[in-house]
């Protein structure tokens, strides 16, 4: 990810950096330190994609597709079923380039 490496300068990458991880309900969790970017201020419209913003997240069969995204704190969030990573990770890269191009 390019948008990442533009980021490693020596230091920021120790504190902070991109995290992917499975949580209990099949599907991903996104993670993206925005600390010390360019986007740690800028807007982002939260994303609920097959689920509600009042709706916890359930991980079904793992056939449905649903995704969150979302800025908490200085952090770019995202959630989404097994088949959604992808999306997650677009998501993120589309805003990211919107704003620094």
């Amino acid at each position: 990810m390019g948008w990442y490496l533009s980021h490693c300068d020596g230091d920021w990458e120790h504190e902070y950096g991109v995290t992917i991880d499975t949580p209990d309900n099949p599907g991903w969790s996104l993670t993206v330190d925005l600390d010390g970017t360019p986007l740690e201020q800028r807007p982002f419209v939260p994303i609920f994609d097959g689920v509600t913003d009042e709706e916890p997240v359930q991980g079904g069969d793992g056939d449905t597709r649903w995704m969150v995204c979302r800025i908490e704190g200085a952090k770019f969030k995202a959630y989404g079923g097994p088949r959604d990573l992808g999306r997650m990770i677009g998501t993120f890269r589309a805003w990211a380039q919107r704003l620094t191009n």
